[in-house]
């Protein structure tokens, strides 16, 4: 890392990314994630045609390759930025990680899976990984940016959705999750601080942190948030389970996105843990019977008889409120 360089003061020689970046350069940003990252490396024609050929074998990334601008968000672990890769200006969200923090919290093997499933995944409703790099004390994840922040952020502006926006981003979640579980990932911590909107208001999921390829399908680790554990995940008889985890949280989801909060909320953790194993929740009237029957069909006790993400995809309530040719 050069001296001139500094992530935490957002800067890179002394150039910085304009605070907002225009909605058609954003939609330009959004719409195909293979393309995008094409871009980035068909853009630099300056090289001779050897040293290209080389490039686009492998590309070896690097801080100076890009210009940084403001702080996205902190965590835990380290800070987001949005960033401009410079040759090509194609905007990115540039995941920082300390990697003292990291060990501090003994989340290695979460970073190393994080980075291992996401980057391999190819789904329009999947925050993109294009890449990754690290030194001698952080790890720079070069992530798609999705410019209208998470779907938590947006529903504690919003406090409920109208039905065609809910059944748009269920539609969109049940598709790139039957794209998971089709290739044996279960994402094990499906909430709205971990799905973010794009510019054209399109849903991502994201933070794969928590995720896991389960060619065997079964896994016994308790991990998630605790208002959107299902039955199976914390109980005392048997913590085996499956991506059927993933459905009962689409259907907290689904219930948090309509009313306004979570169905097994309440102030003592041992009672929203006691109604989680019951499944004991309350649909209010406000809500619409083909959504209340999606919910309903979701937040099953026994994983077997939660619906698919295919029948939900395909359910009365998306039909009714969600075109997808549109």
């Amino acid at each position: 890392m050069s001296e001139s360089t500094t992530v935490d003061n957002v800067s890179v020689d002394n150039k910085l990314i304009p605070n907002e970046v225009s909605e058609n350069s954003q939609k330009n940003n959004q719409d195909d994630g293979k393309e995008n990252v094409e871009n980035i490396e068909n853009n630099k024609e300056e090289k001779g045609k050897d040293e290209k050929a080389k490039d686009d074998k492998v590309k070896m990334w690097k801080l100076d390759n890009f210009e940084i601008g403001r702080n996205l968000g902190k965590g835990k672990f380290g800070n987001v930025y949005l960033a401009r890769e410079k040759i090509s200006h194609f905007v990115i969200a540039l995941k920082v990680l300390f990697k003292e923090q990291i060990e501090k919290f003994q989340v290695r093997v979460q970073i190393k899976r994080e980075i291992e499933i996401q980057y391999h995944l190819r789904h329009p409703n999947i925050l993109r990984l294009y890449g990754y790099f690290y030194d001698d004390t952080r790890i720079y994840l070069i992530l798609e940016y999705a410019a209208r922040g998470t779907l938590f952020n947006y529903l504690q502006k919003q406090k409920v959705l109208p039905d065609a926006v809910a059944a748009k981003y269920l539609y969109q979640l049940t598709d790139a999750l039957d794209y998971c579980h089709g290739l044996g990932v279960i994402h094990r911590d499906i909430k709205p601080e971990n799905l973010l909107i794009s510019v054209r208001d399109d849903l991502k999921i994201a933070d794969f942190g928590w995720s896991v390829y389960t060619p065997d399908s079964r896994r016994q680790t308790i991990c998630g948030t605790l208002d959107y554990l299902p039955p199976e995940m914390i109980s005392q008889s048997s913590r085996s389970y499956d991506s059927k985890v993933d459905h009962w949280s689409v259907g907290v989801l689904v219930y948090e996105m309509l009313v306004g909060s979570a169905p097994f909320g309440d102030a003592a953790p041992k009672n929203t843990l006691l109604k989680i194993s019951q499944a004991r929740f309350t649909i209010p009237d406000s809500v619409h019977k083909k959504a209340a029957d999606v919910i309903q069909s979701l937040l099953k006790i026994a994983p077997s008889a939660r619906a698919s993400m295919s029948d939900v995809k395909n359910s009365e309530y998306v039909k009714e409120f969600y075109r997808t040719s549109e």
